[in-house]
């Protein structure tokens, strides 16, 4: 039976957010059953929605019109796709260009003639397209042109794809942008606010990646079909289901981590909160035979994890060299109630961050009872007030208690301010520069947080020097560029879990830990970084079928165990000829 623990007993239990919030911790973080590709999978089962292809209009290399219909109990929804040729030459990892093999978008309610027309005009054209106001998401996204010509190939012959060209790269297509909240005149959030479909943060989008996934399956499928009729199969369903939608993320990711620390803090606290109560609950043994099964498939799925990023290979294989002594330990401890306990404190001294941190994914598994309620708590309407009244000297003492970690740094040593963050005015994309080497320190960003406490502290001493009764408002008349940050500092001081506790000026900082912190809340897996800078991942690798899904399952539970994706065994192995043309062996990358 599952112990509730009281809402004290729980705080006592959360992680320090010293410990929580740390930069490389948070770069550790795997996707979870509180991600919300997850969260939506589970929703669309438990709530029985129905996805259905209203139109099917391609030719025989699969470009043209798809529309599928969502009917969900509270309304309806249409994912419109659009393919086109495109050359070879022209795709891109980046996020800006101007074609790409599909656009797509998730529009609320009926599709008609005028708006197919209106859509069929500016979709295409993404940022540049004068969008409607009942699209939620707009996004394109770019074949992988060696997966996607083996699968047609494979099935046009009447064999399956051998799934090893899905574990060198998880998918037939891969976004590079997924927009919604009102980006380039789409709906905004306001218009979801109170849409029982989708209140949860980046369900719209989720949805908009999961329709694309089966729209992969459908194109490969009929291109194959039309390319030979009488020799084409469709693809095995365990080929469908580990497969996924590639995506391609840089630093863009990162301002919104850090111009949304009331969201950030929601997110990871829940995780935390949830955490804290399963740590306080009294294990069985198939409980624990249930977290050494899903420790194994772990494992298995990062050995399969391939990745040409060295740091990134270096992690994912001290993680499965240390899976082993876990299930020693597991084994060997006795059953008693605070096992879990236990087992996290032992982690946190003997194992490295990324295995910490998956074993304590993992234990979400075992407790959906507890888990799932958070799922709806993740949304959060910002507002970051300021006290004017505040006296000076509060205000001071938040700053050094609450904001302790920022005035660590030193940042008279050129190591702790080597980096800028500023905007590209020609590529529109956030960019680090390196300070006094390199241009556009004069559009630098107001990102690093540490050493803006930094400087508001040292005003502020100054100003009670001469002020020592002074309230908030009088330093800010005085000195009105710090009204933002002390706005910060006054709202943040009561959510610990909002700020990331690291110096983006600092010279080892490595970006790609704030990539990987929020793609783990969208379900991200496969981290394959190119560099410290931009990652491909993939999302719904493993997940259910629209069929599945429209078969309206009776066990929720099997339905929504799909993390860690392992590549299939089929009954019959591609042919040698296959093989040969496969690429280079798989495995974690050295």
């Amino acid at each position: 039976m599952m112990e509730r623990i009281s809402p004290r007993e729980e705080s006592l239990r959360l992680r320090a957010p010293a410990r929580v919030m740390n930069l490389e911790r948070l770069g550790s973080l795997h996707p979870s059953r509180l991600s919300f590709s997850r969260s939506l999978i589970r929703q669309m089962a438990r709530q029985r929605w129905q996805i259905s292809a209203a139109r099917f209009d391609l030719d025989d290399s699969g470009h043209g019109t798809v529309i599928y219909r969502l009917q969900t109990p509270c309304g309806r929804y249409h994912g419109v796709i659009f393919s086109q040729p495109l050359d070879d030459d022209a795709r891109t990892d980046r996020v800006i260009a101007e074609a790409w093999d599909v656009t797509f978008g998730v529009v609320e309610g009926e599709v008609d003639d005028a708006l197919l027309e209106q859509m069929a005009a500016n979709v295409p054209l993404q940022e540049a397209g004068r969008q409607h106001p009942r699209l939620l998401v707009l996004s394109r996204a770019n074949r992988s042109l060696r997966n996607f010509d083996a699968f047609t190939r494979a099935l046009a012959e009447g064999r399956q794809p051998d799934p090893a060209w899905l574990t060198k790269a998880g998918y037939l297509y891969r976004t590079t942008a997924v927009y919604g909240n009102g980006k380039f005149g789409i709906a905004d959030f306001g218009r979801l606010r109170d849409n029982p479909d989708f209140q949860r943060p980046f369900s719209a989008q989720m949805l908009a990646v999961y329709l694309l996934r089966h729209f992969s399956i459908d194109q490969v499928e009929h291109i194959a079909h039309r390319r030979a009729p009488a020799t084409a199969v469709g693809l095995a369903t365990p080929v469908k289901r580990y497969l996924g939608i590639g995506n391609s993320t840089g630093l863009g990711m990162a301002p919104f981590l850090i111009n949304h620390p009331q969201l950030i803090e929601r997110w990871v606290q829940s995780r935390e909160q949830a955490l804290a109560q399963i740590r306080a609950q009294a294990p069985d043994e198939a409980q624990r035979d249930r977290l050494l099964t899903l420790l194994d498939r772990a494992g298995c799925h990062l050995e399969q994890t391939v990745t040409a990023n060295a740091e990134q290979g270096r992690r994912n294989a001290e993680t499965v060299a240390e899976l082993p002594e876990v299930r020693a330990w597991l084994e060997q401890v006795p059953l008693d109630g605070d096992l879990w306990q236990e087992l996290t404190e032992w982690s946190h001294r003997a194992l490295s961050l990324a295995t910490q941190e998956l074993i304590n994914t993992l234990l979400l598994e075992l407790y959906p009872a507890i888990v799932e309620p958070f799922e709806n708590r993740m949304g959060v309407d910002e507002c970051l007030e300021l006290t004017p009244e505040m006296p000076l000297v509060r205000l001071k003492q938040l700053i050094e208690t609450r904001y302790d970690w920022a005035l660590a740094f030193d940042f008279d040593d050129p190591d702790n301010r080597y980096w800028f963050w500023y905007r590209s005015i020609e590529k529109e994309e956030p960019r680090l520069g390196v300070r006094g080497q390199e241009p556009g320190a004069d559009r630098e960003l107001k990102l690093a947080i540490a050493p803006r406490v930094a400087d508001t502290h040292r005003a502020v001493g100054n100003y009670l020097g001469r002020h020592p009764r002074a309230a908030v408002v009088d330093f800010l008349i005085e000195h009105p560029r710090y009204k933002d940050i002390v706005r910060r500092i006054q709202a943040m001081s009561e959510t610990p879990f909002g700020e990331i506790r690291a110096n983006l000026w600092a010279r080892e900082m490595k970006p790609i830990h704030l990539l990987r912190t929020k793609l783990s809340f969208f379900g991200a897996s496969r981290f394959d970084p190119k560099s410290d800078r931009w990652v491909r991942i993939t999302l719904f690798q493993g997940a259910p079928l629209v069929e599945e899904l429209n078969a309206e399952p009776d066990d929720l539970r099997d339905f929504d165990d799909w993390g860690f994706p392992l590549e299939p065994a089929l009954a019959t192995a591609p042919d040698s000829q296959e093989k040969a043309r496969q690429p280079a062996a798989t495995g974690v990358a050295p």
